[in-house]
């Protein structure tokens, strides 16, 4: 893996960690710019730091893309709301691995919010953001930061190092899946 595709990686992997939180119907996030912080305690990883570029449309398809089969790997998954977010209960298997996750959702989709993820592994191969029977504690801190600047579009993800990819592109390269 070069590292110019390292940040993406964890970030993926960060992403993947937090699967069960993001996998129920969330409510929207404000269109423009957001920035995510991911810190990983515990962990010899930096935080990684992103922007996203949303509109109602990305956005959900966004959201959408943690459902569908890593939605349908979950025997559980119970969202309870709060008086300042929600927290989310899940229990999801992933290959030879089984994910148990509780992630507490704080603030609002229009200007800031939390997501603290702990998660349990059992099974399976270590990953960059929890290892092979393991704890791993996750903390996304978001921020509205405004519109999109110009010259981006809705579905760009701006990594630290600068690098931007289109989520939405991406989705039309990959293969459909079949019905399930």
């Amino acid at each position: 893996m070069t590292l110019l595709f390292r940040p993406l990686a964890v970030a993926a992997f960060g992403l993947i960690a937090a699967v069960p939180a993001f996998a129920l119907d969330m409510p929207p996030r404000k269109a423009g710019l957001w920035e995510l912080k991911m810190d990983f305690e515990g962990r010899k990883m930096p935080a990684t730091t992103m922007k996203q570029c949303t509109d109602a449309t990305s956005d959900k398809v966004m959201t959408s893309n943690f459902g569908g089969p890593a939605q349908a790997a979950c025997s559980k998954q119970d969202m309870t709301k709060t008086a300042n977010g929600m927290t989310v209960d899940s229990v999801c298997e992933f290959g030879a691995g089984k994910t148990t996750t509780h992630a507490v959702i704080n603030g609002n989709f229009d200007s800031a919010y939390t997501v603290d993820v702990q998660s349990k592994r059992e099974g399976g191969p270590a990953m960059p953001s929890m290892p092979a029977d393991g704890s791993s504690h996750m903390t996304i801190t978001a921020k509205w930061l405004g519109p999109c600047a110009a010259g981006q579009k809705p579905g760009d993800v701006i990594m630290a190092n600068g690098m931007t990819m289109n989520m939405l592109d991406m989705q039309k390269m990959m293969p459909k899946r079949p019905p399930q």
